[in-house]
C-alpha cells in the first residue's frame, strides 16, 4: 500500500466511527452532554468536520465545503460563519444544534472531497510545505496526520457518549 492507500485508508476509518457514532440517534441524544461543560455529539462531530473541512481545503487550495455547498445556512448555527470550534467556551459548545442527517451530510461531503484529494497524492507531495509559521514548518503529510488524529479522537469521543447514553 502507498502512501496515499494508509491516508485514504485512515480517512475511512473515522468515516465508520462517526457514522456508528451518529446513526439513529434523536436530536435529544446528539445534543446531550454528561455533565454541564461536556462536549455533546453533535458538538465532537460538527468540529471534527469543520476542522477537516479547514486544513484540507486550505492544502488542496479550494474552497471549505461549509461555503461552497451552503452547509453554513444549513445548520444556522448562533456563531460567526467561519467558527470550527477551536476556543469555543461551554456556551458556543451547546449552541451547536443539528439532526443525524445533517451532520452526517456535511460529514459525507467533506469525506467525499478528502478522499478525492488524498487517493491523488503521491510521497513527494506530502513534503509540501503547507504552513511555514510552526518551526519547524508543517508538510501536507504532518497535516493529514494531525487531522487524522484529531478527528479520531473526537470520533471516539462521540462513540464514548453514545455509548454512556445507551447505558442509561
Amino acid at each position: 500500500m502507498n502512501s496515499a492507500g494508509i491516508l485514504a485508508d485512515a480517512f475511512e476509518r473515522i468515516h465508520e466511527v462517526v457514522h456508528a457514532a451518529v446513526e439513529d440517534l434523536a436530536p435529544e441524544d446528539l445534543d446531550a452532554r454528561l455533565d454541564d461543560d461536556a462536549n455533546s455529539i453533535a458538538w465532537l462531530v460538527w468540529h471534527l468536520t469543520r476542522i477537516q473541512d479547514d486544513h484540507v481545503a486550505d492544502a488542496a487550495g479550494t474552497e471549505q465545503i461549509w461555503f461552497a455547498q451552503d452547509w453554513a445556512s444549513r445548520f444556522e448555527l448562533p456563531l460567526e460563519k467561519g467558527s470550527t470550534g477551536y476556543g469555543h467556551s461551554s456556551a458556543d459548545v451547546g449552541s451547536v444544534r443539528a439532526s443525524a442527517g445533517l451532520l452526517l451530510g456535511y460529514f459525507d461531503a467533506v469525506h467525499a472531497r478528502t478522499l478525492d484529494f488524498v487517493r491523488g497524492l503521491d510521497g513527494r507531495a506530502l513534503e509540501r510545505v503547507v504552513d511555514e509559521s510552526w518551526s519547524p514548518p508543517v508538510t501536507l503529510g504532518v497535516r493529514l496526520v494531525s487531522v487524522i488524529a484529531d478527528d479520531l479522537q473526537h470520533a471516539g469521543q462521540a462513540a464514548f457518549v453514545r455509548g454512556v447514553l445507551e447505558r442509561r
